[in-house]
């Protein structure tokens, strides 16, 4: 007999099977997926719009043909005809599934949108940017002595600034005598002159004195989530800061499951790319709306980001990023025209720096950690960890150092977690449980109230409590290990075991209930066996990679750990080192350096010397390849206990109580285990 159609939605990475004619909009609802609808389903509201992803995904386990899905009917044909959908969208309203679908939810269609946590930290920047303005005075044009107009404005820029040869694109050139004229031969110009001291080039002109400022974004292209810094290139300042969802998730949620597509589906890499480059053109629109910026003054943009989104942002064929050994097309530094990669949303002649990757799979992200960071400086060995989908480790001091990368997947920003969902307004994100009541506390995205406060109720009553985002389903695990409801192999104990009814019985295991609103026809959050599980895979790909780096420097101990990246600057670092997810070390050693990565970004793009530097720095760092390496697989294995098989973790142990507690797996799904507990 025929199973019913799968349909996976992302980014919420929510699945299930649904019966055949079941309309988009109501598989959402009963998926509980956060799919918006205001006009009942008729086709009016269009805030139900959907992105269909057609093609073969091993990730999902699926192969989605457009034939899944229904045909458009009337009232779609309607909605497109009088106010337009956008091209590959469709209202979920209308649209039945027939078969095995893969659907993006947009974040316009979202009603709780999530929240992309990378904001500008506050640093202190050495200006030297690579674009400024110049404000010259033309000589006039004489028939006794001719010469074009741009001559005179290079002989001018050399006279007056020292500025010795200059370059204008043809549509700079169009536009020149009419601005030349209209400032009476006084104008301003953007000139961009780089770290490589080549030509310079005009990228702007403006008659008379021009007082409007000039900007850059600063860009952290993460497999997730997409963020900018819209930076002042006269002092610095940031103007204004947004973020939005990688599109390309619907093609995959991890790096490999995004290869495994271009693999799969010829042009698959022609679709992630446009994707991509269309999500940015989006965020730089807003993000200039936001802050009252005219985005022709956007005239430079710095991109960093991990190997993979490097090539699909470029255009090149990720395939070879997928197997050994992992050869980049190009792992240098980039300057390239901004049109070039199809960014309309700025300056025609706006210029893209991207940062140099160190290797096949720790790319122009880590640089730019290691350039806001300077592990390269630091007196003492600290272990850098940029935390995300796929992490990147650095490891070094000043007379080393070390990168690798990571294989996390997408658990730690609460994906494939059976609660689970990015970070927006009602997500748990705290957690705390008591040891003795074994009751649970916590707080959600958006209210700063705890669920036993007076008013949590009522401050929460807009948003609902949705479920858990990645660093509640951090705290969740580690409070659990804390109050002995998960023994230190990560096993989940029964209601006789634990002295709790919130451990319930889910099939042949356990799981933990935080919250039950379902009575009211709200979400009923728990935390499984199989959440547990992808956790510790999670937890143990990370430690894994800082104990070969350790290993390659032939130490037991780091001296600091500082946790980088969006979701590094929301971790506890109690709860990590109860997971284990970082080498033991004192918890006031372990620090948070925010959106490193993004820090990174602006550096080079306010300080042309930084550009030079950072590419000097990472033909000195040394790169481990977890892929290969013989002893990957013995530490992920010992990383699987929580928080670790072998590392005794005295440090963690001098400040924070473990229960050792053990459940047999045996007896009416544990109900009949033996229990022995004693205290470390």
């Amino acid at each position: 007999m025929a199973q019913d159609p799968l349909v996976i939605f992302t980014p919420s990475g929510k699945r299930g099977r649904v019966t055949p004619g079941t309309r988009v909009l109501d598989a959402a609802r009963q998926l509980g997926v956060d799919l918006d609808s205001v006009c009942g389903g008729r086709g009016i509201c269009s805030k139900c719009q959907v992105a269909p992803a057609f093609g073969d995904f091993p990730k999902h386990g699926v192969t989605a043909r457009p034939e899944a899905l229904s045909d458009w009917n009337a009232v779609e044909e309607r909605y497109d005809r009088v106010r337009g959908l956008k091209s590959g969208r469709r209202l979920g309203c209308q649209a039945q599934i027939l078969g095995d679908m893969v659907i993006d939810v947009p974040a316009e269609s979202q009603v709780h949108r999530q929240v992309v946590r990378k904001d500008a930290a506050v640093r202190d920047i050495t200006m030297d940017a690579a674009t400024r303005l110049y404000y010259v005075e033309v000589a006039e044009p004489d028939m006794h002595e001719p010469s074009g107009d741009f001559e005179r404005l290079a002989r001018a820029l050399e006279a007056q600034w020292n500025i010795p040869a200059v370059t204008a694109a043809p549509s700079l050139l169009m536009k020149l005598q009419k601005v030349l004229r209209k400032g009476d031969w006084k104008v301003t110009v953007a000139v961009f002159a780089d770290h490589h001291e080549g030509a310079a080039k005009i990228l702007e002109i403006w008659p008379g004195l021009h007082e409007d400022g000039l900007y850059g974004l600063a860009i952290d292209l993460g497999s997730t989530t997409i963020a900018a810094h819209l930076c002042d290139l006269g002092t610095g300042e940031v103007k204004g800061s947004a973020g939005i969802m990688n599109p390309q998730i619907r093609f995959g949620e991890d790096l490999m499951s995004r290869v495994s597509y271009a693999m799969m589906n010829p042009g698959g890499e022609v679709e992630m790319t446009a994707a991509v480059r269309t999500a940015l053109n989006t965020l730089f629109a807003e993000i200039a709306r936001d802050a009252g910026i005219d985005p022709a003054l956007i005239v430079e943009t710095v991109v960093v980001c991990n190997p993979v989104m490097h090539h699909l942002l470029l255009g090149f064929d990720p395939v070879e990023l997928g197997q050994a050994p992992f050869a980049l097309a190009t792992s240098s530094a980039l300057a390239l025209d901004a049109a070039m990669l199809e960014l309309t949303a700025i300056n025609p002649r706006a210029q893209t720096y991207l940062l140099p990757c160190i290797a096949g799979h720790v790319g122009a992200d880590a640089a730019a950690v290691a350039l806001a960071e300077e592990p390269d400086k630091s007196e003492d060995l600290v272990l850098i960890v940029d935390v995300g989908t796929n992490a990147e480790l650095l490891l070094g001091d000043r007379t080393r150092v070390l990168a690798c990368s990571s294989p996390t997947g997408p658990a730690f920003e609460g994906a494939q977690i059976s609660s689970g969902q990015r970070a927006a307004p009602g997500a748990i994100e705290r957690i705390e449980i008591d040891p003795a009541t074994k009751e649970p506390r916590f707080r959600v995205i958006g209210c700063d109230l705890w669920s036993d406060d007076p008013g949590f109720a009522a401050a929460t009553a807009q948003t609902g409590i949705t479920g858990i985002c990645g660093s509640g389903i951090i705290e969740a695990v580690a409070e659990m290990r804390m109050a002995g409801l998960l023994d230190p192999s990560g096993l989940i104990g029964s209601a006789e075991q634990t002295g709790t009814p919130r451990c319930e019985p889910d099939g042949r295991t356990h799981a933990y209930l935080i919250h039950d609103a379902s009575a009211e026809g709200g979400a009923r959050i728990t935390v499984t066996q199989g959440d547990i599980r992808a956790i510790q895979l999670a937890k143990s790909a990370l430690y894994a990679g800082a104990r070969l780096l350790m290993d390659e420097r032939g130490v037991d101990r780091v001296a600091r750990v500082v946790l980088a990246g969006a979701f590094g600057a929301h971790i506890s670092p109690k709860h990590a080192m109860v997971l284990g997810m970082i080498p033991d070390v004192p918890l006031d050693r372990v620090s948070s350096a925010g959106n490193a990565a993004g820090t990174g970004a602006r550096i080079a793009l306010c300080n042309r010397a930084a550009r030079a530097r950072i590419e000097a720095e990472v033909r000195r760092i040394t790169k481990v390849e977890t892929a290969i390496a013989p002893r990957f697989q013995e530490h992920f294995v010992a990383a699987n206990a929580i928080p670790h098989a072998v590392d005794p973790f005295p440090e963690l142990r001098a400040v924070v109580t473990l229960p050792e507690v053990s459940f047999n797996t045996g007896g009416d799904g544990d109900r009949g285990g033996r229990r022995r507990r004693r205290r470390a």
